[in-house]
């Protein structure tokens, strides 16, 4: 959500605010190139892909073991055929409003997709510490790549500004991991006590 809502206000308009000290053609893009190789806003859009993908393999198992489920109650009704419709009917709702155990393959695969989640969270997070060097915005960058004459500085608007925001997206990340690792072990100790 506030990737969406807040983002793009602070982010959408950083190529066009980057201005460097050079009116050399072609210098300002390369080195907002050098600066910037992968926007932050792209970036964290990735990370929400990769990060929600376990959950949805999560999400995907549950509904194809209901269905699953459903299926042999139909066809088991079907073959015996004493249960009425009204006894079916009954037992869908039950299955419906039933809770899988977290057991056996379920088991498996929710801790697996906590343990990718960690992952990606983990390597989004590295990804972006070493790809600005920190979560800092400087207000000037120096670069001295062709077509450049010489050594430029460049200046990145709102450096604060973004700074605070990129501060903030690193800490929702790490509270996540931290929910992420909680759950992971409290999954662990509870299937250690079964």
């Amino acid at each position: 959500m506030v990737l969406v809502v807040a983002a793009e206000s602070v982010w959408g308009d950083e190529q066009s605010d980057f201005t460097c000290n050079t009116l050399q053609p072609g210098c300002e893009n390369v080195c907002y190139d050098q600066f910037f190789p992968v926007s932050h806003i792209r970036l964290w859009c990735l990370q929400l892909v990769f990060v929600s993908t376990p959950t949805l393999m999560v999400a995907m198992y549950v509904a194809y073991r209901n269905h699953r489920d459903k299926k042999r109650l139909l066809q088991g009704s079907g073959r015996a055929g004493f249960l009425s419709n009204k006894g079916q009917d009954g037992e869908l709702e039950t299955l419906k409003k039933r809770r899988l155990p977290i057991a056996g393959a379920l088991w498996w695969t929710y801790a697996c997709s906590l343990v990718f989640r960690l992952l990606f969270e983990g390597g989004f997070m590295y990804a972006l510490y070493v790809v600005y060097d920190g979560f800092q915005m400087p207000r000037l960058v120096q670069c001295d790549q062709w077509p450049c004459p010489n050594l430029v500085d460049c200046f990145i608007s709102r450096p604060t500004e973004k700074t605070i925001f990129t501060v903030f997206m690193a800490t929702a990340s790490s509270i996540c991991m931290v929910l992420n690792m909680a759950e992971l072990a409290y999954l662990v100790a509870k299937a250690i006590t079964r």
